[in-house]
């Protein structure tokens, strides 16, 4: 990257002056000044991942501003200077799976429920994706009218890697990269960066994490009174900062070419033969990250995003609830959260262990929802 000024530090929303009125549930703040709302994240100890209070707590502070005249836009970032979120607590998910807790179902309703509100937000919701963005937190930003990525933003949906598949509207926005780069970040749940992030359409634009905090500091100097200024504001001061730091070369536009060969393959098993037979070490690498991967989801994750290129964002979302009915009773998840999350011996039992032993019949299990249409908890979404 290459960066002239000041060196960047700090968390955006250390700039978030003590004058506004704040309300504070556990672990997710709101904020409203000048026509703008602001929604934190305050859970920094655990990389702002999300419970299911806190899913309750944003979806009610973004309903409630929909329907407010004084806000006109929505700005959410994640405190603490190491994550916007990291995705969703999956400890908590191992734990509620024991004890086999009902609410561990009621997460995911809530939580796509969630992702749905925020990619048909009425208003502007602009999402400040500095430091970790994996999993749940792609969840509450994919959705976002304006995604600003920084020189620290890691940005991955790694759930192959715990023996889930990539939810949260994952299928969705990852089947609308170009190319085969969604079946590429799906499988192998590889960690880009910012450069990458916007090569791949999955950020709008890059600022550095001490221009961020001055972008808010000139929302808050102001009093908006429509969404649309609000972007003006924000795109007059990205404007004002382009010279100052860019990203460093994109390595998916580097490999864009060689993904497209790779992962365009029929199967998870096409997939990783190609991947094992190409030269270089990138192909080396991927064939050992895929290798690590729980077969069983691998094969999954690729139905999931085949399919959801000529879905909806409403029936991909049920898809997923669907899929995450099984996967913790069928599928890997609780082995691969124990292996890399509780006991931390990295040794997953994955079933079956290999791909060329995942069966048709399983993969599309995953696909057959336990629910009649009218009944579907996610029934009326888009309705």
């Amino acid at each position: 990257m290459l960066c002239r000024g000041r060196r960047f530090g700090g968390s955006v929303v250390e700039s978030l002056p003590a004058m506004m009125e704040t309300e504070m549930t556990e672990f997710v703040s709101t904020q409203v000044q000048g026509g703008v709302a602001y929604l934190t994240l305050t859970r920094p100890q655990a990389l702002n991942a999300l419970s299911l209070e806190m899913i309750r707590a944003i979806t009610g502070a973004l309903q409630s501003w929909e329907n407010d005249p004084a806000v006109h836009a929505m700005v959410v970032a994640g405190a603490g200077g190491k994550a916007f979120c990291a995705g969703g607590d999956i400890r908590w998910f191992y734990q509620a799976h024991q004890a086999n807790d009902p609410l561990l179902d009621q997460f995911f309703v809530e939580e796509y429920a969630l992702n749905h509100l925020i990619h048909r937000y009425a208003k502007p919701y602009i999402a400040l994706m500095d430091g970790v963005v994996m999993g749940g937190g792609m969840g509450i930003s994919q959705g976002a009218r304006l995604r600003i990525v920084t020189e620290r933003t890691k940005m991955a949906m790694p759930e192959t890697n715990i023996g889930l598949f990539p939810d949260v509207g994952g299928g969705w926005f990852l089947a609308r990269t170009q190319g085969h780069i969604g079946e590429y970040l799906g499988l192998t749940g590889a960690v880009i960066g910012a450069a990458d992030a916007i090569y791949a359409k999955l950020a709008d634009a890059y600022l550095p994490t001490n221009a961020i905090a001055e972008m808010v500091a000139s929302l808050q100097a102001r009093q908006f009174t429509s969404g649309e200024a609000v972007l003006e504001q924000i795109a007059s001061f990205t404007r004002q900062h382009a010279d100052a730091c860019v990203p460093s070369t994109s390595q998916l536009a580097s490999n864009a070419a060689l993904i497209d060969t790779l992962f365009a393959g029929a199967s998870a098993q096409a997939i990783l033969a190609a991947v094992s037979d190409a030269e270089g070490d990138w192909a080396a690498q991927t064939a050992a990250t895929l290798r690590s991967r729980s077969p069983l989801m691998l094969c999954v994750t690729l139905e999931q995003i085949r399919r959801a290129r000529t879905m909806s964002l409403e029936d991909e979302l049920r898809m997923e609830l669907d899929m995450m009915h099984d996967v913790f009773r069928h599928g890997d998840g609780i082995e691969g959260i124990r292996a890399l999350v509780i006991d931390k011996d990295h040794q997953p039992k994955w079933n079956p262990p290999r791909l060329d032993e995942v069966s048709g019949a399983r993969v599309r299990a995953f696909f057959d929802s336990p629910w009649r249409k009218d009944d579907h908890p996610l029934a009326t979404l888009g309705a």
